[in-house]
């Protein structure tokens, strides 16, 4: 009998260290949104400029934002059909993107990035390990 009870409860604790380690794994995965943007080519060299400076400032005027890279292409594979900039948005949960997305200081950076857009193309996903 107490060797029943002994096995059930070491069981049970390596049930309960297994949940506890699947449930962080859980919690550690991050919403990722990537930017790509084309620019149209009538749009000068300080007008992308401006449109880059107020993508970067958007993580200081928005808390929902966790993590924000970018950069240019560099890519010498030359398949990158037009896209020049890559913006790279974090988030912890889908919620920080709901208040993300309608924003105000969001939707002022759409307002300067409009009209100076060719293409834009994004993706969302949940980022795993």
């Amino acid at each position: 009998m107490k060797k029943a009870l002994v096995s059930l409860l070491i069981m049970f604790a390596v049930v309960s260290t297994l949940h506890a380690q699947n449930t962080k794994k859980m919690t550690e995965q991050l919403l990722r949104h990537v930017v790509l943007l084309k620019f149209k080519d009538a749009s000068s060299a300080a007008d992308i400029k401006k449109v880059e400076t107020a993508f970067r400032e958007l993580p200081s005027k928005i808390k929902a934002v966790k993590g924000f890279e970018w950069g240019t292409n560099n890519s010498p594979e030359k398949i990158n059909q037009g896209f020049t900039h890559c913006f790279f948005v974090t988030f912890k949960t889908e919620k920080d993107r709901e208040e993300y997305l309608p924003h105000p200081a969001h939707k002022a950076f759409v307002d300067v990035l409009t009209p100076h857009l060719d293409k834009v193309l994004v993706i969302d996903y949940w980022a795993g390990k």
